[in-house]
């Protein structure tokens, strides 16, 4: 199993999107329905202002089904979030980190 980082890019209309709470609702069940996606959160470039993007860590065999998992969550909107995959190694992999 191989763990993958994904990084989320949003354009400034991903904020409305994000502001919809059913869509959210979707969001947040489709994260906790995936069991794969270890760990998931918007990003912010400082404490007082607005997302600008996400970063998701997820252990998948391939990078196609990261793509799949992007692909069919209720927030990913092409045209207003752009997304990288990049597989991913922890450095101290001996310890466990938990947030």
């Amino acid at each position: 199993m191989t763990r993958w980082a994904v990084i989320f890019r949003d354009e400034p209309e991903m904020l409305k999107i994000r502001a919809d709470r059913s869509l959210r609702d979707a969001h947040v069940a489709y994260a906790k329905s995936h069991p794969e996606l270890l760990i998931g959160g918007g990003l912010k470039p400082d404490t007082n202002t607005e997302f600008c993007g996400a970063l998701w860590i997820v252990e998948a065999d391939k990078r196609e089904d990261v793509e799949t998992l992007v692909r069919e969550d209720p927030f990913f909107v092409e045209e207003h979030r752009q997304f990288e995959i990049f597989t991913w190694g922890k450095i101290l992999e001996d310890q466990t980190a938990t947030l």
